[in-house]
């Protein structure tokens, strides 16, 4: 029930009581925020390691297809860390929202819709900066599945330690507060 004043605004007593913050509800979204840094952390990590052999990847293969050599990063170039920290930080909130947008729905459309979202992003944004370079479309591509690859390298371990319990999906902590 909603109580209007002269000049339909709300007033205090139209505050509905879900939204009083108690010491309940302070330590439950603490508890859910560390599950969502837990989350964030290893998407990051598994991130940082897909990238990592996706590296490996470009190189085997440039040694194969020589117009492949445009995706090569010089391992001992800055270029390599900052591309790096790039995937880890993606994979990091990737990790944090998988977890809002999974929920407790078991609904494959949902995770594939977020590696797809999360990979079309970052494979698009790859291929932008490329199109100042004259760069094959074969390339373009391999970067653009790349980058679904690390997102969904990700889901398939946030997947597994969401099943295992290791990490909560989003409501859990609310629900069942002292687990």
């Amino acid at each position: 029930m909603t109580v209007l004043t002269e000049h339909n605004e709300p007033t205090d007593a139209a505050i509905a009581p879900s939204s009083v913050v108690t010491p309940m509800s302070i330590e439950m979204t603490l508890a859910e925020r560390i599950e969502s840094l837990k989350a964030g952390l290893l998407g990051a990590l598994t991130a940082s390691l897909m990238f990592g052999a996706l590296m490996l990847m470009n190189g085997w293969l440039s040694l194969r297809f020589t117009q492949l050599t445009a995706l090569l990063i010089d391992a001992e170039s800055l270029r390599v860390l900052v591309c790096g920290a790039i995937a880890a930080f993606s994979g990091f909130l990737f990790g944090i929202t998988y977890r809002y947008i999974v929920r407790q729905d078991p609904n494959p459309h949902l995770k594939d819709g977020a590696v797809l979202a999360f990979g079309l992003v970052r494979g698009l944004t790859q291929a932008e900066g490329k199109l100042d370079e004259t760069i094959a479309l074969l390339p373009l591509t391999i970067l653009g599945i790349e980058s679904v690859l690390l997102f969904a390298g990700a889901r398939i371990v946030l997947d597994w330690t969401l099943a295992n319990g290791w990490i909560k999906p989003f409501g859990m902590m609310i629900a069942h507060p002292h687990q």
